[in-house]
């Protein structure tokens, strides 16, 4: 009987000694990994990072102030939220103004950038630039709508995206006439640089539009646009 009581004892002890261990483990991580679940139009789990960094975050009004252009294009203008990995290696949130029927193309484009660790230096409404395309250009912003140039640009009506412009400079072919912007490079070591059959190209014409380095007069490399 004592035997037996005994062996009860040694039981309770090695039950005990395995229950202190789970609370061990609980007061070393006492808190754990949280399980998120996004909504379906969340572009991926990085734009919720708490150390996001903010490149815009304006208003529709405020993107579209003084755009100078007239009611009709600025009513087929949406504004959306796009999430990058910049040049510094961090996930940034930027803003693209561009029309409706290709607001569901940027998305996916910036979505799928970010999943191929394509380097976006900025993503900012070219109001920021006061609507100066020189300007915006030179500072490496990818930007869609912006009213000039109305009789041929697709960028007055928001069809078109520039991405990286210092990175990927309109090339003239049969002129020498410098680069623009002024002072770029194309170097298709750096990321963030595309060329011909590039992921990021590849996915751009599976969305149906066009990429401006098979431009007659000069390679646009930096420009998609959409009929």
């Amino acid at each position: 009987m004592k035997q037996m009581h005994f062996i009860l004892l040694i039981i309770i002890l090695l039950l005990s000694c395995n229950e202190g261990k789970g609370d061990k483990r609980q007061m070393i991580n006492p808190k754990a990994p949280a399980i998120i679940t996004l909504p379906p139009d969340t572009l991926t789990p990085e734009a919720i990072l708490p150390d996001t960094i903010i490149d815009a975050d304006y208003t529709f009004e405020e993107a579209t102030k003084d755009s100078g252009a007239p009611e009709s294009i600025i009513n087929s203008l949406e504004l959306v939220d796009v999430f990058y990995i910049s040049t510094d290696g961090k996930i940034h949130k930027g803003q693209i103004v561009t029309n409706k029927l290709i607001a569901d193309n940027i998305k996916e484009i910036f979505r799928f950038m970010l999943d191929e660790d394509f380097i976006i230096e900025k993503a900012i409404p070219i109001a920021r630039y006061e609507w100066n395309d020189s300007l915006s250009m030179a500072d490496n912003n990818s930007y869609s709508f912006c009213y000039r140039n109305i009789s041929y640009s697709k960028h007055a009506e928001g069809m078109a995206i520039d991405i990286n412009p210092m990175f990927n400079p309109l090339i003239w072919k049969y002129s020498d006439k410098p680069n623009e912007p002024l002072g770029a490079v194309s170097d298709t070591t750096i990321n963030g640089t595309l060329y011909p059959n590039h992921p990021v190209v590849n996915e751009f014409r599976r969305l149906g539009f066009r990429w401006g380095h098979n431009f007659t007069k000069y390679h646009d490399d930096h420009h998609f646009e959409k009929r």
